[in-house]
């Protein structure tokens, strides 16, 4: 993955980071929710993908606001005002006389504050997940109140890094042990657990309601339908408030930008060109597998950091190498887990116990979870119901078990591999429950 050049653009006496991604016809300013790492973005393969899609059709400008990320920390939370000097020195910086402007979660009222302020800077305004008042009232009676919010946002801190945020932010991806990996770095790379606290106190006072009728440009406001940071009722007010602003409302209930943006990404590209392009997308009958070790925050402390690195490359190598064995294709090693695909269940099953028998050589305990189902492939990446189907019966497996879904047990009758009942399991964030069975230790290990 090629990172683009971060560079720091002077706004008072703070510097400020930011990055140019594409030529396209014109410019996009990304103003990124609570926190943000434009360097370690990239190293995810969901932000970075989305970040393409948006740089695929305008010259995108990314940049971490004030006290997060890699821009300047100085002492005490920054106002909406400072943060919105920010914006202009970041556009000035990379020579952006008009934009148009794409808001996210706590990015939003400062979007807005900015689209109100320097009309002539803005030729329209995106606004996805995001907010005008944070917390209900009794003449704002949308939203969550105010002990809830605080509440949430004090047990995230006290587990930041573990990722605390995640759960909250992008539920359906809490199964991947190599997702919760990365995104505890990005928070602990991106702000530390008292300036998130800090942060949420100060925007707790953040109203700009009585500034939406002052938006004079033209404004698409997304939100999913079942968000658990901030309910789509909250991005409806926005869209109400604003005059002429078009409300658009997403399936799924996961708040963060990055998790499956293409529907999202979709209806701004739409919005802001006038037109949506058909995405590269496949659709394919795919073995999803998705493995990850068993206790590997206690095995990394008990190792030490460069142990644990060692260990991990060998998990790696030897993933790999079976995966491959069995004519499957690895997406995704991030972390202590691999996602994996296959052309035939029974092949995805021989892989996950032939990786599990290996790894035990190294001490190393995996789960592994298995589903069938139609995949969409967007360039590298798979996407999809049946990928979080099989990332929650991943998380359903014991220590040592590979767990399966109906389908796949159905798929490989007259194989050879035999099946335990692990009964009707409910599975987070999916529709209906699921029988699953596990897949008993002796199984024929060819290819």
């Amino acid at each position: 993955m090629i990172v683009p050049k971060t560079r720091y653009a002077r706004s008072g006496d703070v510097h400020i980071a930011y990055q140019v991604v594409g030529e396209g016809p014109f410019d996009l300013v990304f103003v990124p929710g609570i926190i943000s790492h434009i360097d370690l973005f990239w190293d995810d393969t969901d932000t970075a993908q989305l970040f393409r899609r948006l740089a695929g059709f305008a010259r995108l400008i990314l940049f971490d606001k004030r006290g997060i990320g890699l821009s300047d920390r100085p002492f005490g939370w920054p106002t909406l005002e400072e943060r919105m000097d920010d914006i202009r020195a970041v556009m000035d910086a990379v020579g952006s006389e008009s934009a148009a402007i794409l808001g996210v979660s706590e990015g939003a009222p400062l979007s807005i504050l900015f689209a109100a302020t320097h009309p002539e800077r803005c030729q329209s305004l995106g606004l996805y997940g995001g907010f005008a008042r944070m917390a209900r009232s009794e003449n704002y009676p949308v939203g969550v109140t105010e002990e809830v919010i605080l509440g949430t946002f004090e047990r995230c801190a006290r587990h930041w890094g573990e990722p605390g945020l995640m759960r909250l932010l992008a539920p359906t991806l809490w199964a991947s042990g190599a997702k919760r990996d990365f995104w505890g770095r990005f928070e602990r790379s991106a702000a530390s657990p008292g300036a998130i606290l800090e942060a949420i106190r100060m925007n707790l006072e953040i109203d700009v309601r009585d500034v939406l009728p002052q938006i004079r440009l033209p404004t698409l406001v997304v939100h999913r339908s079942g968000d658990l940071a901030f309910p789509p009722e909250v991005g409806r007010y926005m869209a109400d408030g604003i005059p002429g602003a078009r409300f658009v409302e997403i399936p799924g209930n996961d708040h963060a930008f990055w998790v499956d943006p293409e529907p999202i990404v979709g209806e701004f590209q739409e919005f802001f060109t006038g037109k949506r392009a058909a995405p590269e997308l496949n659709r394919i009958l795919a073995t999803v597998l998705f493995t990850d070790v068993v206790d590997s925050t206690r095995r990394a402390a008990e190792l030490g950091d460069r142990r644990w690195s060692e260990l991990l490359a060998r998990h790696h190598a030897v993933t790999r190498g079976v995966v491959e064995r069995f004519r499957g294709r690895v997406v995704d090693t991030a972390g202590d887990g691999v996602l994996a695909t296959f052309d035939g269940p029974a092949r995805a099953i021989r892989s996950a116990c032939a990786i599990r028998d290996e790894l035990r050589a190294f001490g190393l305990v995996i789960r592994a979870g298995l589903h069938t189902g139609e995949c969409e492939l967007l360039g590298e990446k798979v996407t999809g119901i049946a990928v979080h189907i099989g990332a929650r019966i991943a998380a359903e497996a014991d220590p040592g078990e590979v767990l399966v879904s109906s389908t796949v047990r159905d798929l490989v009758a007259g194989s050879g591999i035999d099946f335990e009942d692990r009964q009707l399991r409910e599975l987070k964030g999916i529709p209906r429950p699921w029988q699953l069975f596990a897949v008993r230790p002796a199984v024929p290990a060819r290819p």
